[in-house]
């Protein structure tokens, strides 16, 4: 079966499941009912089929040849370090390589940059970028697809002597011949400390109190989790109906006007104006804020919050390979990366960071957003992994609320 007809079979599956619930909710007898077992004997039995039909990762290693003039860097925004706008880990890079670095800010959305790219990946073009930074689950995806090239090891002692022991082996790349994490961190309330007080809970995003003045994000592994916790449930422990019934909530949410609207970054730009009062948001970026707006702050909520990594990649075509790989071992060392570390406050993946903070930074020695503790994380979840019609369900149902 082709992947245009595999994709057509998934659209037509999963809209009759999404129709069922629908018809269920008014009472309706004889919806249609679909299973995960009926999907994979149309689709001839095959488990890839769902991510990514034939296709597989390539098994070429990036092969070894000299250094470009030019690296072209895509990455989310408030990502790296910035000093009177101008990146000081990028300028000592290019200072040391003799590599000048395009940056740039492309990535709000991990499915919004990944439906931009992915023609031009599957045609064997990465449109220029070098490296691009994905959030670990659309990492998976991009490599079984074959979008993302094997690196060669050797060219990274750094990454192989400092990666954190937690980050080393994974489901998505169990030996890390792909990807090399960038930064991990937390989704929870980022707020407007002066507009809403001491808000401890994420059910805040629905109290009416704040009609209006609330954003969720698009990423559906960050709303919809947050919501089943903020319904009492672990998103481990989840069934497909009750995923769907967090999609209800959140879309209850949105037609009543409770959440204004959902963004990737955005908020960023919502929160300083005034526009959004508490958003679902990501670490670090609160960090930034503060430094303008010192009523802005982070929230732990007391249910939790989600715990995800992003990580580098090279895009198969990428007109300079070999400088990628040569920033990833750069900023593995534990001076580099504490440079973007204490600008950013993410959860760093390097190991002797702390020990540099000791010198440069000694009050980030201690901060929970970049060594989070057991304590502080105690009720956090990672993100889930939902596979197959499950997975595709969930999706559709979230992306109806997006689109309206």
């Amino acid at each position: 079966m082709s992947e245009r007809n595999i994709d057509k079979l998934i659209d037509d599956l999963v809209a009759a499941e999404i129709n069922r619930r629908q018809l269920l909710r008014r009472g309706a007898a004889g919806a249609m009912s679909v299973s995960a077992a009926a999907f994979l004997a149309a689709c001839g039995g095959g488990g890839n089929a769902l991510s990514g039909g034939t296709k597989t990762a390539s098994e070429k290693t990036i092969p070894k040849t000299a250094l470009g003039t030019q690296l072209n860097f895509s990455n989310w925004p408030l990502y790296i370090d910035v000093d009177h706008g101008k990146h000081p880990t990028l300028e000592k890079f290019t200072k040391q390589t003799g590599v000048n670095v395009k940056y740039t800010e492309e990535i709000n959305d991990n499915n919004e940059f990944f439906g931009k790219v992915r023609q031009q990946l599957a045609s064997g073009s990465s449109g220029g970028r070098d490296i691009i930074v994905m959030t670990d689950w659309m990492a998976g995806k991009m490599i079984r697809l074959g979008y993302i090239q094997k690196l060669d090891k050797s060219t990274l002692p750094n990454v192989t002597a400092n990666l954190v022991d937690n980050l080393k082996h994974i489901d998505f790349d169990p030996n890390r011949d792909y990807s090399v994490p960038w930064q991990s961190g937390q989704t929870g309330l980022i707020i407007r400390k002066d507009k809403v007080g001491d808000v401890t809970s994420v059910n805040e995003v629905f109290n009416p109190k704040w009609k209006g003045k609330v954003t969720l994000l698009t990423e559906m592994r960050d709303s919809v989790p947050m919501t089943l916790k903020a319904m009492g449930i672990d998103p481990a422990r989840a069934t497909k109906d009750q995923w769907l019934d967090a999609v209800d909530k959140i879309s209850a949410a949105a037609d009543s006007g409770q959440v204004r609207k959902f963004t990737g970054n955005e908020y960023i730009k919502d929160l300083p104006k005034g526009d959004t009062w508490i958003a679902l948001g990501w670490s670090g970026d609160a960090v930034q804020l503060q430094k303008d707006n010192p009523h802005i702050k982070f929230v732990m909520p007391k249910e939790g919050c989600m715990l995800w990594s992003t990580s580098m990649e090279i895009p198969v075509g990428a007109p300079n390979p070999q400088a990628a790989e040569a920033f990833m071992n750069y900023v593995y060392d534990p001076k580099n990366q504490a440079q973007i570390a204490a600008y950013n406050s993410y959860v760093t993946p390097v190991d002797g960071v702390k020990e540099v903070f000791q010198t440069t930074n000694p009050d980030l020695v201690n901060d929970p957003l970049i060594f989070p503790t057991e304590e502080f994380t105690k009720n956090c979840s990672t993100q889930p992994n939902l596979t197959g019609e499950e997975e595709q369900t969930v999706t559709r149902a979230f992306e109806g609320v997006l689109n309206g």
